[in-house]
């Protein structure tokens, strides 16, 4: 390779974690001669495809910076007025710069180890505790997908507590007012359908609601931006024993009577407004509060206040028993994931605002809002409602006269159906913004609109007195004290230094593939052109994201070998669920209404269940055989069994167990003999990519989970996308959207934006662009170097489970912990908890196989690091063998106690049957990088049983502390 073939795949150098002299080292230790000879004991030669993808060649990372930068300007940044849930925003520098732009929040994993996750954790506390102060409902999440989703887990919410029996529905009736949000009206038809919800549309002022209802949904400020007090439509609700779910605006709430106080059983919304971008449609984080009643049934996850082995509080994600890993097919939600790094930054913007700043906001947006409204009046304009926070509707408008001026003016208003058009103003929108609309919009092109005036002084009349706020919120010390940036800066430091993300070390959680989430592919989200378009934007204003969607979507259907793609699931569990609904809809377009039984592995991800019972299908589950593989036996007898009514299967590849089964070939074969479909679940994607593909497998559906092999990051829980490629014969069955359709419902939204999060896109495009053809394969080669060398290293001192016949692992591999348990009574969580002493996060803990790790290094990560994590998982063996051998006390170790704070290794007394130096500095290396868990070990029973999931009083910590 000559140096300028060098120059343009040095992003393939600096992705992949080992050079070639450390390859060399590794392929030995492994006992083969090269990569090629691993591949071909790896990889079963009845899959590996024999053709190069068809894929564009590398760029270099200067050169991809000035393509996606040309692309950029592809996209028009007009001003916005569009409203409809999605409004351009201010972010702050120092939150731009110290948290979105910053790896230290974005490459962490899902708070699981609570212990190295403190500062997250504390910041997603205050993000429910803000939700909750604005909403006046008790408990809140830590965020959902988007508003259409949390309005969807809120009806199915509501179903579920009063339909305890699925199989007979006595409560089917879902009202939804006519003035919500058309794109969560979207989603709510496609998540009712297949659970035999029935939708009912209509005015909440003259609907008559009986004892068939369970549930409704109102908008508040709707629709047209008209403040509606709904106190007495929610009483005559409660009447009957149904709930209200309020979709909602936390800006608004400022000012305006919150949801808990008006009697509404949940509220729910987006904090896009407060600090997030726009970015096309997300990523943004919901928010979903409730009344006290529903703590234990609310989707998503909770931050609940506990307390450590020392005594003092800590934070944990409270109440995991309702996750789908243990549930399975009986869970209510399939939600695994949320919008954790938004939900940090709009949980940030209220801490750096505090309430008074928040409150200044809102008022400066509803007083240009006012003015608007009374000088269109005065121009003999009328108004939709009186009654506004930021949006306004006027009545009959020359839209074919206006639409085209304000475009070429660099002006976005909605266009709504009867000649009405609406404006909403926003954070970023001033008093110039407002002569702009008004000047446009002048009758008598006289011009006198010049001449109008603000007057801040005068009350707030057109929001009614009985819907003006008078209750106190953000009374907390974290939103009254870091209001100068380098207060803010600060905290938001000590929060960093509280987490250990991928700028600390590897984090090899199997089945999450957490590799490098490079600079180059990050960057671009912050430019104008990508972060400031809203998602309903004229298609000729957004030309660059459209070139985007469109060669990801080819790019994705190359490495998949299918052949259609929808990009609009924006996590991997929706993606599960909007390959099922294709599934579903195929087989109802051919009159198989009846194939409805999904087969489903034991080993599969719990997700897989739980979206094919919200897809309205009925799981059977296949066995597995002891070396891990799917019991084809059993299989063909299931399918044979169900043969009239089966759907299909969900089968992931390589398999939950880290294998590649040879057998998966008959296995699509047995489910289309039988008139199945195959649905592949690709988070196991890392892989395959370049070796083989689930087209060429067999299968028929397969989402991507782009925040693992496509080097979207985690953000500590979010975002993700989970992108859907299918074979032709399902193409036309993909999620459609009110986007797409000129504003008529299309029935199979899966998103509330028409591309889901559609600007981290951009990331995975850049993965492929600067990796290439050449690069993709290779970075899926090294995952499989990567693992099987951790493998091979670790071997003699643990059980290895499911290799296969060659003794090898595909991209991760199972460490059996289980002997221990009976040995020196060490559980799996004292391992995972003893790796943060030596400066790790603990691989995944007992999935798929209770009481073991399974472990997944990825590419990125080099043979210094691999070694190091190797060396401390073997030390922790002997530190196990000390205990068997009768040297280590049984429950009073260095594991049983593990992780130690520093406070603890520092503290006068010292009272441990070891040294402090064992256990705060057991190898080496650790002295050179220390990483200090900011509380002990996290009591998980103290937290359930006493729920708390909003910031707690200062006194509370002196209490705790004396």
């Amino acid at each position: 390779m000559n140096i300028f073939e060098q120059q343009q795949k040095e992003f393939q150098q600096r992705h992949i974690g080992p050079d070639t002299h450390e390859t060399k080292k590794m392929l030995k230790t492994i006992g083969v001669s090269n990569s090629d000879e691993l591949i071909d004991q790896t990889v079963p030669p009845s899959i590996r495809m024999k053709e190069m993808l068809q894929l564009p060649e590398a760029m270099n990372e200067n050169e991809y910076l000035q393509h996606i930068k040309e692309i950029s300007l592809k996209n028009k940044v007009a001003k916005s007025y569009i409203g409809q849930g999605y409004y351009d925003t201010i972010t702050p520098s120092v939150i731009l710069r110290n948290v979105f732009e910053n790896p230290g929040w974005y490459t962490q994993y899902t708070p699981y180890q609570a212990e190295i996750s403190q500062g997250r954790l504390q910041s997603l506390l205050n993000f429910q505790t803000m939700v909750s102060d604005l909403t006046a409902l008790p408990v809140a999440n830590a965020s959902l997908l988007d508003e259409g989703t949390a309005a969807a887990e809120a009806m199915t919410m509501f179903f579920n507590l009063l339909n305890r029996d699925h199989d007979h529905i006595s409560r089917p009736k879902f009202f939804v007012d006519q003035h919500v949000f058309p794109q969560t009206m979207d989603v709510l038809i496609t998540r009712a359908m297949p659970v035999g919800i029935e939708i009912v549309t209509g005015d909440y002022e003259k609907i008559s609601l009986d004892e068939t209802f369970f549930g409704a949904l109102v908008q508040y400020p709707d629709n047209l931006g008209s403040v509606t007090d709904y106190r007495e439509f929610i009483r005559k609700t409660h009447e009957i024993k149904a709930y209200v779910a309020m979709a909602t605006d936390l800006l608004a709430l400022t000012l305006l009577v919150p949801p808990g106080e008006l009697g509404a059983d949940v509220a729910i919304g987006s904090s896009q407004r407060l600090g997030v971008p726009l970015g096309f449609g997300g990523p943004h984080a919901a928010f979903f509060a409730a009344k006290d009643d529903f703590k234990r049934s609310i989707p998503g996850r909770i931050i609940g206040v506990s307390v450590d082995a020392e005594g003092k509080p800590a934070l944990r994600m409270a109440l995991q028993t309702r996750e789908q890993h243990i549930k399975r097919e009986k869970a209510t939600s399939n939600i695994c994931t949320a919008q954790a790094l938004l939900a940090n930054m709009a949980a940030m913007f209220a801490v750096y605002h505090g309430p008074d700043g928040l409150t200044n906001i809102a008022k400066r947006i509803t007083i240009l809002t006012r003015a608007l409204g009374d000088e269109l009046e005065a121009e003999d304009y009328e108004l939709v409602s009186r009654n506004f926070f930021d949006t306004i509707v006027i009545k009959n408008v020359d839209v074919k006269s206006i639409r085209p001026r304000a475009e070429e003016a660099g002006i976005n208003f909605r266009y709504l159906p009867d000649n009405l058009v609406g404006i909403s103003i926003d954070e970023t929108t001033t008093f110039s913004d407002v002569l702009d609309i008004l000047l446009l919009l002048d009758k008598e092109n006289d011009n006198n609109v010049a001449q109008f005036g603000i007057d801040e002084d005068a009350p707030l009349d057109h929001i009614p007195t009985e819907l003006t706020r008078t209750s106190d919120f953000l009374t907390h010390p974290v939103f009254n004290t870091h209001h100068s940036e380098t207060q803010m800066m600060r905290y938001l430091k000590s929060l960093e230094n509280k987490d250990l993300s991928l700028n600390t070390s590897m984090i090899s959680l199997g089945s999450c593939t957490m590799k490098l989430n490079a600079a180059s592919e990050m960057m671009p989200l912050s430019w104008s052109h990508w972060s400031r378009i809203h998602p309903f934007a004229p298609k000729d204003q957004v030309k660059g994201y459209l070139q985007i969607v469109k060669e990801l979507s080819d790019y994705l259907n190359t490495i998949t070998a299918l052949d259609a793609c929808s990009l609009q699931p924006n996590s991997g569990a929706q993606g599960e669920y909007a390959g099922l609904l294709v599934i579903r809809k195929y087989h109802e377009g051919r009159g198989d209404h009846h194939r409805n039984i999904m087969l489903i592995p034991i080993s599969a991800h719990g997700t897989n269940p739980a979206s094919a019972v919200m897809a309205g299908m009925k799981v059977v589950v296949v066995k597995a055989l002891e070396n891990g593989y799917i019991d084809v036996t059993d299989l063909k007898a299931k399918a044979e069994q169900h043969a009239q009514n089966l759907a299909g299967i969900m089968i992931t590849y390589p398999s939950t167990y880290g294998v590649y089964e040879e057998t998966v070939k008959e296995i699509t074969s047995i489910i289309h003999q039988h008139g199945g479909q195959v649905y592949m679940d690709g988070a196991n994607m890392n892989a395959q990519v370049g070796l083989t593909a689930p087209g060429f497998i067999g299968a028929d559906v397969c989402h991507l989970n782009l925040h693992k092999t496509f080097a979207i990051p985690h953000g500590g829980g979010g975002p993700g996308m989970g992108p859907i490629c299918v074979k032709k014969h399902l193409a036309e069955y993909l999620p459609g959207h009110v986007f797409f359709s000129n504003g008529n419902r299309s029935e199979g939204a899966v998103s509330a934006a028409p591309f889901g999060s559609a600007s981290i896109l951009l990331i995975s495009y850049a993965y492929i662009r600067m990796l290439g053809r050449d690069g993709v394969k290779s970075a899926t080669e090294y995952a499989i170097l990567n693992a099987n060398y951790m493998r091979a290293r670790l071997q003699n001192d643990y059980d290895i489970l499911y290799t296969n016949h060659n003794g090898q692992c595909a991209h991760e591999f199972i460490v059996d912990l289980r002997p221990f348990k009976k040995s020196a009574e060490v559980e799996a969580e004292d391992v995972a908890k003893r790796l943060i002493d030596y400066g790790f996060h603990a691989p995944t803990m007992s999935f798929p196989v209770p009481g073991t790790i399974m472990i997944e290094p990825t590419e990125s990560e080099d043979k210094a690091e691999l070694d190091r994590f190797c060396d401390a998982l073997i030390s922790i063996r002997r530190e196990i063998k000390d205990i068997e051998d009768g040297n280590a006390d049984r429950k009073n170790n260095v594991l049983k106690n593990a992780p130690h704070t520093q406070s603890v290794i520092c503290n006068n007394e010292w009272n441990k049957p070891y040294s402090r130096e064992q256990a705060a500095f057991p190898l080496t290396y650790v002295r050179e990088t220390k990483f200090w868990p900011s509380v002990a070990r996290v009591n998980n029973t103290v937290g359930d049983r006493n729920l708390i999931c909003t910031c707690q009083p200062i006194e509370s910590y002196m209490e705790s502390e004396a």
